[in-house]
């Protein structure tokens, strides 16, 4: 059972700019309270005081020759502020979209998105999706609503060139006319049977990602829970492509087999 009172109260001590410079300074090496001061531009006095308060607090502790340091709860605390940090850096992204279907032990690693870029537009994600393909090598993984066709052609260019495709898709998902037409003549089914391609199904896809060995892009579905393709989070910082790599990887164990039936251009 959550104890809300200790808790108020730690996040009490967490409500300043300065203490949470402070924590970020020292999570990177053990510092002086004279040097802290400095590179802030604040007074002696009111670093001291800080300092008073995260020590009585139990977030930094004083080593010898006047460092302090992290405690291991301040280690901690740490890598959960990452995630109030970009909810509070993407609230009014947030008024108009929603986490879709994720479970909650990805919300709970949200944080993990903090050091990305959005991109916005159309034709800007698209082109963004476009330089996932473009520079993957080893491979590309998608989970999505939809791929339009020159996409598709870009997609069978780098599996001929070894990289592994794989592929999930939504049941409802919406298809191009001509897309039946375009993956036999680029020789996509010879691709497929090979195993160099690999798909699969899913019930419903809100939340979409791509992937390669470098670069993830991310988008959450709007209100209503549709797949919103004007905007996208993108990153190649290891933290934020592992999430999406695990989340991909959370969809393609419960995914079902691909059947092309289901399919409606």
């Amino acid at each position: 059972m959550i104890n809300f009172e200790d808790t108020s109260a730690e996040f009490l001590e967490l409500a300043s700019e300065v203490r949470l410079k402070i924590l970020f300074e020292l999570i990177q090496k053990p510092s002086r309270l004279t040097t802290l001061s400095k590179k802030f531009n604040v007074t002696p006095q009111e670093i001291h005081r800080n300092f008073e308060r995260m020590s009585n607090s139990g977030l930094i502790v004083k080593q010898v020759n006047n460092y302090y340091a992290l405690t291991t709860f301040g280690k901690a605390t740490c890598t959960q502020i990452h995630s109030f940090s970009y909810l509070s850096q993407h609230k009014k992204y947030f008024k108009s979209h929603d986490f879709g279907n994720i479970p909650p032990k990805f919300l709970r690693r949200i944080g993990d998105l903090s050091n990305s870029e959005e991109v916005i537009g159309v034709s800007k994600v698209l082109e963004t999706w476009k330089k996932i393909y473009r520079t993957a090598d080893d491979h590309i993984f998608n989970i999505l609503y939809e791929t339009p066709l020159d996409l598709i052609e870009l997609m069978i260019k780098r599996v001929k060139r070894g990289t592994k495709y794989r592929h999930i898709i939504s049941e409802d998902a919406s298809i191009p006319k001509g897309r039946k037409q375009l993956l036999e003549k680029s020789g996509f089914y010879h691709l497929l049977e090979s195993g160099k391609i690999e798909r699969r199904m899913i019930k419903s896809v809100q939340v979409s990602v791509i992937l390669n060995e470098k670069y993830a892009g991310l988008m959450f579905p709007d209100l209503t829970g549709k797949p919103d393709l004007r905007s996208m989070f993108f990153s190649q910082d290891d933290a934020f492509r592992e999430w999406c790599l695990d989340y991909f990887k959370h969809c393609w164990n419960i995914s079902d087999s691909f059947k092309e039936f289901k399919l409606k251009e």
